[in-house]
C-alpha cells in the first residue's frame, strides 16, 4: 500500500502531457466519464489511497456524459431486481442531494409517458406496477382532460398519460466536472491524453501502456466506456461486447421553453425509452434521441436522414416546437451490450473491476455505482482505510433556473468582471470565463471551456463571441 499524506489540503495533480509518474499507484481508474469520475471521487473519500484517473481524451466527460439526455432518473421504468434497477434507484437519490450541495443545476419537472394509442394506454397501468416494484409509488394516472391542462401545445390525438413526478433534469457536463475537481482537490491525479493501449501485470502490478508511458497500479477499475469491452479482452475477459448506440437530438432556442413543462416520454420499447420532447437547465428543448446500433466507436457526427425523422416524430408530440429556430444538432453514443443489465464485475485474482454496459442511466446511477464498486475492490483485498470527509464543491451557476452572475449586482460590484459580458446568446461574463480558465481542471479547448461555461453553446453558435472567447482562451494557455 502507497501511503499518502492525510493532509486534507493534499492536491492531485492534472498533467495533459510529458511522462506519467514512475510511482505505483494504488488504484488506477481507466476512463474519466461520469462514472469513472464519481469511482475516482468516492475513492479519493479513503486518504491512504494513491488515485490515479486515466482518460483518452483532453478533458474530463468527453464520451457519452457530454451527448445525453440530461435526465436524472427515478428508475421507475427499469427492470426489477436488477443491478442496474438498485443503483439508479440509490444514485437519484445520492445525486439529487449532492447537486443541491454542490450547486449542479438541477430542475425538478416531472414526466409524462404520452399514451397515443389504446395498446399504449393499456400499458400505463403496468408501467405504473412496474415503478411499485422499483420502489416508486407515486405515478399517477391521467385521463386526456388533465394532460391538455398540464401541456397545453400537446399534439392532437393523445390518449392519456403515467406522471412520474419525481423525474428532474440536470446539467451533465457540471455533474462531472464536480466529480473530477472534488477528486483532485482531495489527491487524486488525473492523467488526460493517456489512452490506454495494452495491459498487462508483472510481480502483482497493473501495467497500463499508453503514449505517455507505462502507469503502474496494484489495482484497476475499467470504466472505460464505449472501450470497457476491448480493455476487458487484454486482461483476458470475454464477458460482454459494446455496441455503440447512437443517439441523434436536436436542440431548439431558448424562445421554446415556454411550450414544455414536463419531460414528455414515450411508452418505451426494447431499444430504449425512444423520442422524447424534455426541457433541459439551459433553458433549451430538446428532441431525441434516435437509437442506431452502429460499429464505429467514434461515430458521433449526425445524419439528415436522423434529423428528419426527429422532426417528424416531434411534430406529433409537440407541433409547435417544429416552428421554433433551432440552436444545435448533436449525437452520442450510449455503451449497448448484449445483456440487459450493468455489466460490473470483480475478478479477485487480478486485483481488477469491470464496469461495463453503463448506458443512458450511467449518470443517475453514478454515486451508487462508485460505492458499489467500491466494496468490490475492497472484496478483492483493497484495504481502502477510514473513510473522510471531502471538502465542498461549488460549481458555477449556469442553469436558468437560478440566477446567472450577470444578475447578481453584489457579485458585480465587488468584481466588475461578471457584469461584462463576452457572450450575449448565453450570458457569459469575462468572470466565468476567467475562472473557468483558472479553475483546478482547467479546459484544454475552447469545447471544454463552452461546457463550463456556455459561451459559444447559444444561438449564434459563436459567430459573435467566438473570437472574443478564442482570445481569453489562448491569453490564459502558458
Amino acid at each position: 500500500m502507497t501511503e499518502r499524506s492525510a493532509d486534507p489540503a493534499t492536491t492531485g495533480e492534472v498533467t495533459a502531457e510529458g511522462p506519467l509518474p514512475a510511482a505505483v499507484y494504488d488504484v488506477a481508474v481507466v476512463g474519466a466519464g461520469v462514472v469513472g469520475c464519481a469511482i475516482a471521487r468516492e475513492l479519493a473519500h479513503h486518504r491512504r489511497l494513491r488515485i490515479a484517473l486515466v482518460e483518452a481524451q483532453d478533458d474530463v466527460g468527453q464520451g457519452t456524459s457530454k451527448a445525453n439526455t440530461a435526465i436524472l432518473h427515478t428508475g421507475f421504468d427499469a427492470a426489477p431486481g436488477t443491478l442496474e434497477a438498485r443503483l439508479v434507484r440509490e444514485g437519484s437519490r445520492q445525486l439529487a442531494a449532492y447537486a443541491a450541495e454542490s450547486g449542479i443545476p438541477v430542475e425538478r419537472t416531472g414526466a409524462l409517458l404520452v399514451a397515443w394509442d389504446e395498446e399504449q394506454l393499456a400499458a400505463l397501468p403496468r408501467l405504473a406496477e412496474k415503478a411499485a416494484r422499483n420502489e416508486y409509488r407515486d405515478t399517477r394516472l391521467l385521463g386526456i382532460d388533465e394532460l391538455y391542462a398540464r401541456e397545453p401545445h400537446l399534439g392532437p390525438g393523445a390518449l392519456g398519460a403515467l406522471h412520474v413526478p419525481g423525474e428532474s433534469i440536470i446539467c451533465p457536463w457540471t455533474t462531472t466536472l464536480a466529480y473530477a475537481t472534488q477528486a483532485v482537490r482531495a489527491g487524486v491525479d488525473l492523467h488526460l491524453n493517456s489512452p490506454v493501449t495494452h495491459a498487462g501485470t508483472a510481480d502483482g502490478v497493473h501495467r497500463l501502456t499508453t503514449p505517455r508511458g507505462t502507469l503502474r497500479a496494484r489495482w484497476t477499475v475499467n470504466a472505460a466506456g464505449l472501450h470497457a469491452d476491448t480493455l476487458d479482452r487484454v486482461l483476458g475477459h470475454d464477458d460482454f461486447t459494446v455496441t455503440p448506440r447512437r443517439g441523434q437530438l436536436i436542440v431548439y432556442d431558448k424562445a421554446a421553453r415556454d411550450l414544455v413543462r414536463h419531460i414528455l416520454l414515450p411508452v418505451p420499447t426494447a431499444l430504449g425509452k425512444g423520442v422524447l420532447v424534455a426541457p433541459t437547465v439551459h433553458g433549451n428543448v430538446l428532441l431525441g434521441p434516435t437509437a442506431e446500433n452502429l460499429t464505429d466507436k467514434a461515430a458521433t457526427h449526425s445524419t439528415a436522414d436522423a434529423v428528419a425523422a426527429l422532426r417528424a416524430k416531434g411534430r406529433r408530440i409537440l407541433p409547435a416546437l417544429l416552428e421554433e429556430e433551432v440552436t444545435a444538432v448533436y449525437a452520442g453514443l450510449r455503451a449497448a451490450t448484449e445483456h440487459d443489465d450493468y455489466r460490473i464485475t470483480a475478478h479477485p485474482g487480478q486485483a481488477y473491476v469491470t464496469v461495463g454496459g453503463i448506458r443512458s442511466t450511467g449518470l443517475t446511477a453514478s454515486m451508487a455505482v462508485a460505492a458499489h464498486v467500491t466494496t468490490l475492490l475492497t472484496g478483492t483485498g483493497l484495504d481502502p482505510g477510514p473513510r473522510t470527509a471531502l471538502a465542498p464543491v461549488t460549481m458555477p451557476a449556469l442553469g436558468e433556473s437560478t440566477p446567472r452572475p450577470y444578475l447578481r449586482a453584489a457579485l458585480i460590484a465587488a468584481d466588475p468582471a461578471y457584469g461584462t459580458l463576452v457572450c450575449h446568446c448565453e450570458r457569459v461574463s469575462r468572470g466565468e470565463i476567467r475562472d473557468a480558465l483558472a479553475s483546478t481542471i482547467p479546459p484544454r479547448s475552447v469545447d471544454g471551456l463552452r461546457r463550463r461555461t456556455r459561451a459559444r453553446a447559444g444561438r449564434c453558435q459563436g459567430f459573435y463571441c467566438g473570437a472574443a472567447v478564442r482570445n481569453l482562451f489562448e491569453e490564459a494557455r502558458p
